[in-house]
């Protein structure tokens, strides 16, 4: 699967955009018809610990999945956004094969 990776607002090093495609290369063993993924990273200038935002969208025949999460580190909101796509994909598999 191919993965898109942006960050707004700062550089994202390469350990991060490794973590990050092998946390959604994953997803494939739950859905199999995954096209692409788009990750956007954005930090945002607040006092608030919590200021990183992970934006994901997968894009699967018929309709995308999009998963927003906030949280103290990327790597949290990853983990996270994964987690709830891995439910989603689950769900969606499992209506597919009722049909």
């Amino acid at each position: 699967m191919k993965v898109h990776v942006q960050s707004v607002n700062f550089n994202a090093d390469g350990g991060l955009i490794d973590f990050v495609e092998k946390k959604l290369n994953s997803l494939d063993k739950y859905y199999d018809k995954i096209v692409d993924a788009e990750v956007f990273l954005k930090v945002q200038q607040t006092s608030e610990k919590e200021n990183k935002f992970v934006d994901i969208k997968l894009n699967i025949p018929g309709n995308d999945l999009v998963v927003k999460k906030q949280c103290k580190t990327f790597e949290e909101g990853v983990m996270l956004a994964a987690d709830s796509l891995k439910r989603q994909l689950a769900k969606k598999k499992e209506k597919v094969s009722e049909k």
